[in-house]
């Protein structure tokens, strides 16, 4: 847990999304390698292991390990994954360890067929789906090497699919996913056929695409762009796709209950990305523009914390009409490191992956627009580093609502008592960042800015309204008992 003063940038990463999963049924294509760049679109969405399985019809292979895609896999290593279809996964936990047992895609065989599986998202019921495959797995038909202790939701579901799939890897999927509750995106292959799920919340995205000469599916539309393929549709909530030789066939598992994150809006997608008919690049610029409307300041330049705050800081420049600039250099190339850095190195904090542009910021009134404050840390850092750095003024401007409540959906928020936000008013968080004044946009300015419903969006993190009911263990876990009816 941080301290309130620790003004470490690496220890403070902000939000980060559990997976991302991809999966492409293309007989005569390179699949593993189409898999890779599919991957390496969506690396933002996970970035401490990543894995591959293919099928070539008789047999699956699985290659995964700790780190980043292009750390993962190398030439060699593609070419020795042949065959028409494969499931790949770009990993952050947030439930179980951050081991190699854990990476994904997970793996089970049973007497007719394997299974692999990769999953975005975050179950809520694992302590009843645990409870169910206790008891499947007592059964006699069920021989004992192929039943398995679960560590991860993941493996949870693979295991159950093992259990459940005697009559087939669909039926046994027809069975299992209506059992399953909170967030959940999987795609998973037997030697045949590509499958694809999405919970009926719809909570993350999970998007369809067409080659020609197969189908792809993928956590972001990006990631069909980089392998050349064409958006058909979304995954529908409650929806199970498959593609096998006979082409694509769909059929529903639950009702469809709308439920998208507001977050995928605000920081999670990329910019290029499109959820539900709208590019998240222009929802942003349009969050900015409406942020400029509720919290206007007078201010010399407008800059954008980079990257994921620059759609906003464009949007709040043009509706306030105050000049945008690039005030902070952001290196790309501090991510997910395996090497640690020393104590000298760690007290300059947020200068190893932003450094300001003294001859832009000196002098100047500061509008600085950043996607969230979490646990303030990095706000914190940023304030301090632009004032030494010659600004006149410091505003801050938040392109979200005050991040209230934990995620239990797949998001790595703190625990309630982590978070900023829960225990001080915007005026001393203001003092505590130390900024000349701090603005959020509102929860309806940002839905109105998306342009979708608030009815068909899951704002939890916002409002504390969560769309699937959370277990009492699991929120006292994350520090909300008492805090709720």
């Amino acid at each position: 847990m941080l301290s309130p003063g620790d003004d470490s940038y690496l220890d403070d990463p902000g939000p980060r999304d559990a997976c991302g999963v991809f999966g492409v049924w293309a007989p005569g294509e390179e699949v593993a390698k189409l898999t890779y760049y599919g991957l390496y679109a969506i690396q933002h969405r996970g970035q401490e292991s990543a894995g591959i399985a293919v099928s070539n019809g008789e047999r699956i292979m699985v290659f995964k390990d700790m780190g980043l895609v292009s750390q993962v896999f190398d030439e060699p290593t593609l070419n020795s994954l042949t065959g028409h279809l494969a499931v790949g996964h770009c990993r952050y936990s947030t439930t179980g360890a951050s081991t190699w047992s854990n990476a994904q895609p997970t793996f089970r065989g049973t007497p007719d067929y394997g299974i692999a599986l990769a999953h975005n998202g975050n179950l809520t019921n694992t302590d009843e789906l645990q409870e169910w495959l206790s008891t499947a797995e007592e059964a006699p038909e069920v021989p004992r090497k192929y039943r398995m202790d679960s560590t991860s939701d993941t493996a949870l579901v693979t295991a159950l699919l093992t259990v459940h799939g005697a009559n087939g890897l669909r039926e046994g999927a027809m069975e299992v996913l209506p059992r399953l509750k909170g967030a959940f995106c999987l795609v998973f292959n037997n030697e045949e056929t590509l499958f694809a799920a999405r919970d009926p919340q719809g909570i993350h995205p999970l998007v369809l695409g067409r080659l020609e000469n197969g189908w792809v599916v993928a956590s972001e539309t990006a990631a069909l762009d980089i392998v050349g393929a064409t958006f058909i549709r979304e995954v529908e909530p409650g929806e199970l796709i498959s593609v096998d030789a006979s082409g694509l066939s769909s059929v529903r598992f639950a009702e469809a209950d709308p439920k998208g994150c507001l977050f995928e809006y605000v920081y999670l997608a990329r910019p290029d990305t499109v959820i539900a008919g709208r590019r998240v690049h222009t929802a942003r610029v349009e969050i900015g523009r409406t942020l400029a409307m509720e919290a206007s300041v007078d201010a010399d330049l407008v800059i954008p914390t980079p990257e994921s705050g620059t759609p906003s800081a464009i949007g709040y420049a043009e509706a306030s009409g105050i000049p945008f600039g690039l005030g902070l250099v952001k290196n790309s190339y501090v991510g997910r490191t395996f090497i640690q850095p020393s104590q000298t190195i760690r007290q300059l904090g947020i200068r190893l992956k932003l450094n300001p542009i003294r001859d832009v910021i000196a002098g100047k009134r500061l509008v600085v627009v950043d996607d969230s404050i979490v646990r303030g840390n990095t706000q914190r850092a940023l304030v301090k580093m632009l004032r030494e750095a010659g600004a006149a003024e410091v505003h801050v401007r938040i392109a979200s609502p005050p991040v209230q409540w934990p995620c239990f959906f797949g998001i790595d928020f703190a625990t309630r008592a982590e978070l900023i936000a829960p225990g001080l008013s915007e005026e001393e968080i203001c003092r505590s960042i130390g900024a000349d004044s701090l603005a959020y946009i509102s929860l309806e300015g940002l839905v109105a800015s998306v342009g979708r419903p608030m009815k068909k969006l899951c704002r939890a993190c916002f409002d504390g309204n969560y769309p699937v009911p959370i277990p009492a263990d699991r929120a006292v876990e994350m520090g909300l008992e008492g805090e709720r009816d």
